[in-house]
């Protein structure tokens, strides 16, 4: 199966009402093990790369390795930068071979956010690259899992993702101005890892659905409650991008795995065998809960 871009993988999901997993994966070890996961279940997959793991030269190594195993897949796959805010890294990013771009202006005003995104739009489309951007503000939810470890403002206070929904009077304009392909949106989730279960705001999410023009991306997919995964798929998230839920079950089981051994000599390949199947086991809970197994 050919490369395909986002919009290629996620026009067929909003017209079936289902969504398509995305997950950030940092190697080519963790790539092959979502790759054949989603190969088992006939499930179209989104590769993401995180800025962090391309930078500089290792934009070429992640790439090579990734469209080489994408290239021999038999399921639609497209590979998809995650988060980036330097436009001139997104077009480097474009030029090197994905088929697929985030521009995050999230966190900028209104204006400054459309004619960064419409810079990124114009460019990428030319050479046949997708593009999402994101309209409110997905916040980091915590940086590790303890109460204190949760982002705390100057005042006191802690970060609540309720303060930055997607605000439904400026969708429209949004994606008439920047002509996206996909756009994320700010329902009441947040990126890492939930010291507090989140109560998305349905109500909000099936007014941009019924608003929107383009398919919707949920942004904080890892640790979501199952049900209101399920909730909002149906209220039009055709993309749930994962990435703590994932690399938690890998290094839980590399801890348990570590800790039966005495000697620490052992090969690479030995040491990452069960990680990696705990890894490629919630990938496949994922790809299930969104229904898009057997989908390619």
């Amino acid at each position: 199966m050919a490369l395909v871009t986002l919009s290629e993988i996620l026009k067929p999901a909003r017209d079936g009402h289902y969504c398509v997993a995305a997950f950030d994966t940092s190697n080519n070890d963790m790539t092959l093990a979502i790759l054949e996961t989603a190969e088992a279940l006939r499930s179209p997959v989104i590769l993401m790369a995180l800025c962090v793991d391309i930078e500089g030269d290792k934009m070429e190594y992640w790439l090579d390795g990734a469209r080489k195993m994408a290239s021999r897949a038999s399921v639609p796959v497209c590979l998809h930068l995650d988060h980036a805010t330097d436009t001139a890294f997104i077009k480097k990013a474009v030029d090197s071979g994905f088929t697929s771009v985030m521009y995050d202006g999230s966190v900028l005003p209104f204006a400054e956010n459309v004619k960064n995104t419409r810079e990124v739009t114009e460019y990428a489309h030319t050479h046949g690259v997708s593009v999402e951007a994101e309209l409110g503000h997905v916040g980091d939810g915590i940086v590790g899992r303890s109460e204190t470890d949760v982002k705390k403002n100057r005042d006191g206070t802690y970060d609540n993702p309720d303060d930055s929904l997607t605000n439904p009077d400026e969708m429209s304009a949004f994606i008439e101005e920047t002509n996206v392909d996909a756009l994320a949106v700010a329902v009441g989730t947040a990126h890492g890892v939930y010291v507090h279960e989140p109560r998305l705001h349905f109500d909000r999410l099936e007014q941009l659905n019924k608003l929107s023009s383009v398919p919707l991306v949920m942004h904080g997919g890892s640790g979501t409650p199952d049900e209101q995964v399920r909730e909002a798929v149906r209220l039009g998230i055709c993309k749930l991008n994962v990435f703590s839920e994932i690399i938690d079950a890998y290094y839980r089981e590399m801890k348990k795995q570590l800790n039966e051994m005495e000697n620490m000599a052992i090969w690479p390949s030995t040491a990452n065998l069960r990680p990696l199947n705990a890894l490629k086991e919630a990938v496949s809970k994922k790809i299930v809960l969104l229904g898009s197994d057997n989908r390619a």
